[in-house]
């Protein structure tokens, strides 16, 4: 794992990050409007934003990315990070670059004064789970979504 190298996203990365996000979007059976594409890259990209990401190269390819967004919390004075998006290259999966994209999101919020990061997943997504499950244990949360 010595090989892969964790960074922040960088204007370069766009061709792959989309190609990365297209995937991310099929594997959860959704769709994304381009114009709410064009505008998460813009705010990656965006110091001032509240989105970040987190890129995993291995041998000068991006094979994984983790999307992430801090929020204000109605419970502490500190902000949370959202870990809104992660997909590896399915390809690239078993080598430990969707835990070290992980780890390094906890990182990145640690360093902004986080005072918790959370994700989630369909529960149909077992092998995430079966990792999700190595770094921390399940929420009693259940989540309920209403589009408006």
């Amino acid at each position: 794992m010595s090989d892969i190298v964790i960074r922040k996203a960088e204007a370069g990365d766009e061709a792959r990050w989309r190609a990365l996000w297209a995937g991310y979007v099929d594997f959860y059976r959704g769709s994304v409007p381009e114009e709410a594409t064009a505008l998460t890259w813009q705010r990656i990209l965006d110091p001032g934003s509240a989105i970040e990401c987190l890129v995993a190269e291995r041998a000068g390819q991006v094979d994984g990315i983790c999307n992430y967004v801090f929020h204000d919390s109605t419970w502490s004075t500190q902000p949370i990070c959202y870990l809104q998006d992660l997909f590896v290259d399915p390809r690239s999966r078993g080598g430990g670059l969707a835990k070290q994209l992980i780890l390094a999101c906890e990182e990145a919020a640690r360093a902004r004064g986080a005072f918790r990061l959370y994700w989630q997943t369909q529960e149909y997504n077992a092998p995430a789970r079966s990792l999700y499950d190595t770094i921390v244990p399940r929420s009693s949360f259940i989540v309920y979504r209403k589009n408006i």
